[in-house]
């Protein structure tokens, strides 16, 4: 049997590990992009809430 054959007739799951190092590895690149940007979400976010206090709706 080829390689190919046997690749896609495999159907063997992923185990609890590859889940947790994948898990993982998310977390760090989401930690690292909050990390490196989050001087500049608090500038826009404080931006924002200024806008948004200037003018309520419906108090005209």
């Amino acid at each position: 049997m080829s390689l190919w054959a046997r690749l896609l007739k495999d159907e063997e799951g992923q185990g609890m590990a590859e889940y947790g190092l994948l898990v993982a590895l998310i977390a760090l690149v989401v930690i690292g992009a909050l990390t490196a940007l989050g001087g500049n979400l608090s500038a826009i976010f404080e931006t924002i809430g200024s806008k948004l206090g200037e003018h309520v709706p419906g108090e005209d």
